[in-house]
């Protein structure tokens, strides 16, 4: 028995909250151990640059893979349905995880430790590439009329809780003796995915399926015309929106691999903070985001989504000199107060953002569409930031303001190509007006 349909908006938007907060729970808690014991315990080097750069290169690999994720479950969302894709999506990133609490590490099985690493991490990352997408449409398009961008945030707040999770399990390993953490303390946040991957799966399959999907696909059943692979009609006929896309996407996708995964990795090594201190840190901010994007997504509604992303982006421009003065003190409210005030901005352009670019394609290739988007620039800026702001922090050594201007620039593209965006909306709007 279905669901209610009155009931479904909240039910989409519940079940796109949690099941991405356990998708990025397990996406992050990756990005976590790489930043503070991958690099020993599969690349072990006598350069510990080499095994940090090495642990964030595997971490890179995934991203690289989830393109590849956004064709294959853009494809089967936009064909076969969202919901369906979702589950698949959801299955095999909690299985993939388990698998690396699992591994063993290079002092057990030798180099056929960091081989397995990457392979199943080539697995996340194509699970989460096609994750994305359907989240943010089940959401956005179950949304009452007028409200596709505030009902798609939520896709985009289980960032912040996946991501509090997974500081919550590390910050907790951590706490180990260093023998044990290197031994068995690691793979318990990862084996622990087990379990919220049952719940996540109990909510999922108590959504119906997205009704813009469905109607859609009912007018597609009544055409005679053969129809091209969704990836083949996007890459034809929407190629210039799904590339300003990607560059609207830098912001929240790079931004948040700065602000968390670089910054882990920049205050342990160059600042010889203690790590428990940094995600301690990390967790009070990921609290402030958490609260900040629910906030950020009904400003966009109230003051035009648009001009809100212009400006915040903007404001994100500026943030990251502060953010190093203070994070330099190495004092916790301190740190938490610079990094809160680089989060604050990111994360109000990543709330509004998913809805925003859904909205520049038509529903038939939609899923398709977004996904490319979102993770080609997770490919190219959410893989490579890491490493980039670890050859800075060592070319520039006690320097702060190159990875600032990095920062800012990372806000100047998503700036540049949301406005472009706009413009090209508002032209094709006004072209449409004039055809009826």
């Amino acid at each position: 028995m279905k669901p209610h349909a009155s009931n479904q908006p909240r039910r989409a938007a519940a079940a796109a909250f949690i099941g991405t907060m356990i998708e990025w729970y397990d996406f992050y808690i990756y990005a976590t151990a790489a930043a503070l014991v991958f690099g020993a315990l599969f690349f072990p080097s006598d350069d510990p640059l080499f095994s940090t750069m090495a642990a964030f290169g595997t971490f890179a690999v995934g991203f690289f893979a989830r393109p590849l994720g956004g064709i294959i479950f853009g494809h089967i969302g936009d064909r076969i349905g969202r919901k369906k894709s979702l589950i698949i999506t959801l299955l095999m990133m909690g299985v993939v995880t388990v698998c690396i609490g699992l591994l063993p590490t290079y002092a057990q099985i030798g180099a056929a430790a960091p081989v397995l690493l990457i392979l199943l991490r080539i697995v996340q990352g194509i699970a989460v590439g096609g994750e994305w997408g359907g989240a943010v449409l089940m959401a956005g398009e179950h949304a009452p009329k007028g409200r596709r961008n505030f009902f798609a945030s939520f896709a985009q707040l289980g960032s912040p809780a996946g991501l509090i999770l997974s500081l919550l399990a590390f910050s907790a390993v951590t706490r180990l003796p260093e023998e044990d953490l290197m031994s068995w303390g690691w793979r318990l946040p990862f084996l622990a995915s087990a379990l919220l991957l049952l719940v996540g799966l109990a909510i999922r399959l108590g959504v119906n399926e997205s009704p813009e999907f469905l109607a859609s696909r009912e007018q597609a059943t009544k055409q005679i015309k053969k129809e091209q692979a969704p990836v083949m009609e996007v890459l034809r006929t929407a190629w210039r929106p799904l590339l300003l896309c990607i560059g609207a996407n830098t912001l929240g996708i790079a931004g948040v691999y700065f602000t968390n995964t670089f910054m882990i990795a920049y205050t342990t090594q160059q600042l010889a903070l203690p790590r428990s201190l940094i995600l301690e840190c990390l967790f009070f901010v990921a609290i402030i985001q958490f609260c900040i994007q629910p906030l950020a997504a009904w400003t966009a509604e109230k003051i035009g989504a648009t001009r809100f992303l212009c400006l915040v982006s903007l404001l994100a421009m500026a943030s990251p000199y502060p953010m190093f003065v203070l994070v330099s003190s190495a004092q916790a409210p301190l740190i938490i107060l610079g990094i809160a005030l680089a989060v604050v901005c990111m994360a109000s352009f990543y709330a509004v953002i998913a809805g925003y670019v859904s909205g520049m394609f038509e529903t038939r290739v939609r899923y398709t569409a977004i996904s490319l988007a979102y993770q080609i620039c997770g490919a190219v800026a959410g893989g490579l930031t890491p490493l980039i702001g670890t050859m800075l922090a060592h070319k520039f050594t006690g320097q702060w303001w190159p990875m600032a201007v990095f920062y800012s620039l990372i806000a100047g593209i998503s700036l540049v190509c949301v406005l472009s965006l706009a413009r090209r909306h508002a032209s094709a709007h006004r072209a449409e007006m004039a055809r009826a």
